[in-house]
C-alpha cells in the first residue's frame, strides 16, 4: 500500500484507502455528475491521479465501485421501507414509486439510469442499472417461488421494472405523477401484470 500523501492522514489499510476514494468519488459525482475526473478525486482525497488509478484502472472503473457501493446502501434503505409487502403486485408498486421518489435525491444512482448521460457512463449503465433492478426485486419480502416466478422469470421482472423507472427518470411526465396518483398508475399498469 502506498501512504505518501492522503492529506497528511495515511489509510490503515487497503481497504480504506479504497474507501476514502470511493467516498471523494460520491462527492464528486454529486458536484460534477458523470463528468467528474480522476484529477477531482485525487485532488479531494490528497494524492495523485496515479495512486487513485492504483485502486481503480479507469474513471470507468471508479463509477461502477461508486455505483455499486451507492446502490447498496440505497437498497437497504429502501428495503426497510417496503419490509412486510408480501403481495407482489403492492410490493412492486410501492418498490418503484419509492425508488422514484427517492432517485432525485441520489444523484450518483439516477445518473446510471439515464443511458448515454456520459461517455464512461453509457457502457456501465445497463450493468449496475440491471444489477440494481435484480436487487431490489430479490429483497422484497414476496415469495416469489411461491407466488409462481421463477428466476428468469425474475430477471425479465427487473428488465421491465428498470425500464420503467427509467422511463420516468428521462420524462416524468406532464404534469408529473407523484404520490398516490404514481402509486395508482403503477398499481394498474405494472402490478396489474403480477396479479395474473
Amino acid at each position: 500500500m502506498r501512504t505518501h500523501g492522503w492529506s497528511g492522514a495515511k489509510p490503515a489499510s487497503d481497504e480504506e484507502a479504497a474507501g476514502r476514494i470511493l467516498a471523494a468519488a460520491g462527492k464528486a459525482i454529486e458536484d460534477h455528475g458523470a463528468d467528474f475526473s480522476i484529477s477531482d478525486v485525487a485532488r479531494t482525497v490528497g494524492v495523485t491521479r496515479q495512486t487513485v488509478y492504483r485502486y481503480f484502472p479507469s474513471t470507468e472503473a471508479l463509477l461502477v465501485a461508486a455505483a455499486v457501493h451507492a446502490v447498496d446502501g440505497f437498497l437497504e434503505r429502501l428495503a426497510a421501507h417496503v419490509a412486510g409487502i408480501t403481495d407482489p403486485a403492492d410490493a412492486v408498486t410501492e418498490a418503484v414509486a419509492t425508488a422514484l421518489e427517492w432517485l432525485p435525491r441520489e444523484k450518483y444512482i439516477g445518473l446510471l439510469m439515464v443511458p448515454g448521460g456520459a461517455a464512461h457512463v453509457e457502457s456501465v449503465t445497463s450493468d449496475v442499472a440491471l444489477r440494481f433492478a435484480r436487487d431490489m426485486v430479490g429483497r422484497l419480502d414476496v415469495d416469489w417461488a411461491g407466488a409462481g416466478y421463477g428466476d428468469d422469470d425474475l430477471d425479465d421482472l427487473a428488465e421491465h421494472l428498470l425500464r420503467v423507472i427509467q422511463s420516468f427518470v428521462i420524462d416524468p411526465g406532464r404534469p408529473p405523477r407523484r404520490g398516490a396518483a404514481l402509486r395508482a398508475y403503477l398499481r394498474r399498469w405494472v402490478g396489474g401484470a403480477l396479479r395474473g
